[in-house]
């Protein structure tokens, strides 16, 4: 359901993955789909956490960016962006 209410963010930051013996911070460049700012952030430690067992204060969120739906490098995020509608059975 594409509404002009639902923006795309570009969020860049790091991750601190492996923190056992070898600790490494990791660039990460992430788009999602949310009505405002803090929705993108908690879907994003959400998404890193279950994926890739990050907590969040091993997550530093460098620059976040409001782009438009057609500038979206990710395929899922600009293909849910040209739905207009939802058939749900």
């Amino acid at each position: 359901m594409s509404s002009p209410e639902i923006k795309v963010f570009r969020i860049y930051g790091y991750m601190l993955i492996g923190t056992s013996s070898a600790p490494e911070w990791r660039k990460f460049v992430k788009e999602i789909r949310a009505v405002k700012l803090s929705d993108a952030l908690e879907k994003l430690y959400s998404e890193l956490g279950s994926k890739h067992k990050v907590k969040r204060s091993h997550i530093k969120v460098l620059k976040v960016e409001e782009i438009s739906p057609e500038e979206a490098l990710d395929k899922y995020v600009k293909e849910l962006s040209k739905l207009t509608y939802m058939v749900v059975e």
